[in-house]
């Protein structure tokens, strides 16, 4: 889940934290090495034989790494690189690193000599009336035999790119009063297609030695589990800013833009939102520390190092020049502070239909964080208990915990919060390697709430969220709708320090964290999550439900396993008659002219999907992308709009909060308009109004109580 954990950060750095420098790599690197494939050894939940098995795969999968669309590599790099396919396993146990070694040279040269390939062809005529198509695919195409048939390789591929351009100028024109002729037009999208690849080559000069062995320390662990992973200093810190929903600097959000690093987004609440100076789309040149005089020049460094020079303790301060976007230079002065981030935190709004009566509270749950930093022990399952409250306040009539999307995290959390719901008992089983499982248990026997409850879920609901939808549904506490099944991740994975593996080095320190998988968790059924999932009570279709997705993908995931059931008591709760809430809610999707056109959508996107090949003349292309753009254009705005009588306000208790700032409004109008259009939020109401019309008109159990 290493990308789902990290993903808001691919769209930009956060500027926080400390710089570490950089020691001699290959030194490092063994030592690294070395530290990591003990802790494997040792402590990883499912210990792989190291043999020639190990190696075939490890070969095929990092080398998949370097150049999965095969725009670099030709068949001679790969032949040089083949004679290693079954020693990476001698050389993974001796700490050799001659097969690593072999692969940046002949990766870095490949990217040079596409480079020189891709400016070679891009200055060429393009003919778009040939006949002729291209495999996108990586998976799908073989390496190029040779330097020839690359350069054929990205003449169809930047062919393929200016077709998709000019289509869309084409396509764009059509609303303009002002028309350009097909020579224009070309002529843009080549100078786009120019523009986008250069931007990428410059990307790709940045990649470093360092990059490439993090890839291949990750080639190395996903051989034992997919959710293993390598993080070095920076990516840990981002780790815990995640899981903790707070960091301590400027509270800024920076990303690339040439040679430049753009401010993409400012926190509301932290130090550049307050100083009101540093604003989105400001360009960064230098970086000073208050007291010091030396003056770092940024310009043309990534990202990821700039992010490590503007990183600091709270209560530092911190110089930036920055260019505007009137052309004009000011130096930004900001002390350092602690920012909270509010978008990931629990939060709730009331959901009413018209002429129903019923009042439904709705819970957003986007992850399972906590912030192991702090003293406060701020954390989800203390937010949702206090949404919890909020919500019984305004005396609803049942509550809808939404963990669609919700990638996991805390399993602390995720036992304290399923405690919210249920009286003392176990939650889930916990099995480490070579011992009998343990059981979690909530140990308060107070319920907080005893209403209601409906758990919404996707495919990409995942770990704790798994855990929780799990635990209610094995009490029979709530009903678990919608997507086939969760994403099927039943492993817990521990932090190792990687420092403590290595006695003095201190030159070479810190050497980052491995994140290793230790321990499977069960259901208190005995059924484990890993690979299938948890099948909610009432599935709705879904754009995604012809398409595999979650854990199956992954080559080298975890297989499902099942072990003893452990004795629970269910709660003091009616639980519904499901057959009859399922039968009502297939009713409505099948006379749900918006739900039809779901199931209609998933099959046109799995059409797509199994679509290998492209033409690349002109008119079939254009004739192909019409199709597509009239099958799509019934579905781009479908959901669009309000649900007619759907209503959601926000709860008494939170107005003064959101009106504190326009920023802050602004989110929670446009998160109120997101609701108000969810047909899936609309169904799941749909299904508590049955399930309460089932209480036989006596209202939900928490006002029975």
């Amino acid at each position: 889940m290493k990308v789902l954990i990290l993903a808001f950060i691919a769209a930009g750095a956060f500027a926080i934290g400390s710089f570490y420098p950089d020691p001699d790599p290959k030194e490092r690197e063994e030592v690294i090495l070395s530290a990591l494939s003990s802790f494997m050894d040792q402590v990883h939940f499912r210990p792989i034989d190291i043999n020639d098995d190990f190696s075939e795969n490890a070969f095929k999968y990092y080398v998949d790494i370097l150049d999965n669309s095969k725009r670099f590599l030709i068949q001679s790099d790969i032949d040089q690189l083949d004679k290693y396919k079954y020693q990476i396993d001698d050389q993974y146990t001796s700490k050799n690193f001659d097969f690593f070694n072999l692969s940046v040279v002949l990766i870095d040269d490949a990217i040079k000599r596409a480079e020189k390939i891709y400016s070679e062809v891009i200055q060429q005529e393009f003919d778009f009336t040939q006949d002729e198509s291209i495999i996108i695919d990586g998976d799908e195409k073989a390496y190029p035999k040779d330097e020839a048939e690359l350069k054929e390789a990205w003449r169809k591929m930047l062919k393929y790119e200016i077709l998709i351009r000019y289509e869309d100028k084409l396509e764009n024109q059509e609303k303009e009063e002002v028309k350009k002729d097909e020579a224009t037009l070309k002529a843009e999208a080549l100078k786009a297609t120019k523009e986008t690849f250069d931007d990428w080559f410059n990307r790709l000069g940045k990649v470093r030695r360092s990059d490439r062995f993090e890839s291949y320390l990750n080639t190395i662990t996903h051989m034992f589990d997919p959710h293993s992973d390598y993080y070095n200093p920076k990516e840990k810190e981002d780790f815990n800013i995640t899981m903790g929903g707070r960091l301590e600097g400027i509270g800024a959000r920076l990303q690339s833009d040439g040679d430049y690093t753009k401010v993409v987004d400012i926190i509301v609440g932290g130090p550049a939102w307050k100083g009101k100076i540093l604003e989105v789309d400001d360009l960064i040149t230098a970086v000073q520390q208050k007291g010091e005089e030396e003056i770092l020049d940024v310009t043309g460094m990534r990202v990821d190092d700039v992010v490590q020079h503007i990183r600091g303790k709270k209560g530092t301060i911190v110089l930036l020049s920055v260019k505007k976007k009137d052309g004009s230079m000011v130096q930004v002065e900001i002390e350092r502070d602690i920012v909270i981030i509010e978008e990931g935190k629990a939060k709730s709004i009331i959901i009413e239909k018209e002429n129903s009566g019923h009042k439904i509270g709705y819970i957003s749950l986007p992850t399972f964080y906590a912030d192991f930093e702090s003293s406060d022990g701020g954390s989800c399952a203390i937010d949702v208990a206090k949404e919890v409250e909020k919500l019984k306040t305004e005396k609803v009539d049942g509550i809808i915990l939404d963990l669609r999307n919700n990638g996991g995290g805390s399993l602390r959390d995720v036992v304290q919060m399923s405690g919210l719901f249920i009286n003392e008992g176990p939650i889930v089983q916990v099995k480490p390697r070579g011992r009998e499982a343990y059981v979690l248990e909530d140990e308060d026997p107070d319920i907080k709430y005893n209403g209601h409850i409906v758990v919404m879920v996707n495919g990409y609901s995942a770990s704790a969220s798994e855990i929780l939808a799990a635990a209610l549904q094995d009490y029979d506490r709530a009903i678990i709708v919608g997507s086939k099944s969760t994403f099927g991740k039943g492993t817990v994975q521990r932090f190792y320090d990687l420092d403590r593996a290595v006695r003095g080095n201190s030159d070479l320190k810190p050497l980052g964290e491995v994140k290793l998988t230790t321990q499977k968790f069960y259901r208190i059924n005995g059924g484990s999550t890993q690979l299938r999932g948890v099948t909610p009570d009432i599935i709705l279709p879904d754009n995604f439900q012809f398409i595999d997705l979650g854990e199956k993908q992954y080559e080298h995931a975890m297989e499902w396993t099942e072990i003893a059931p452990v004795k629970f008591k269910k709660p003091n709760y009616v639980r519904p008659n499901l057959k009859d809430l399922q039968d009502k809610s297939a009713a409505r999707v099948a006379s749900s002219n918006d739900f039809q056109m779901v199931i209609e959508n998933a099959e046109r996107l799995k059409k797509n999907s199994d679509e290998k090949v492209y033409s690349l003349n002109f008119e079939k292309f254009n004739a192909d992308i019409d199709q597509k753009e009239e099958e799509a254009k019934k579905f781009r705005n479908l959901w669009d709009k309000p649900i007619e009588g759907l209503n959601a306000v926000n709860l008494a208790n939170d107005i003064s909060f959101i009106q504190a700032d326009s920023s802050r409004i602004a989110r929670n109008d446009a998160w109120i308009l997101r609701v108000k259009k969810d047909i899936y939020i609309d169904e799941v109401i749909n299904i508590l109004e049955d399930m309460i019309d089932q209480s036989k008109g006596l209202g939900s159990n928490e006002k029975k109580k």
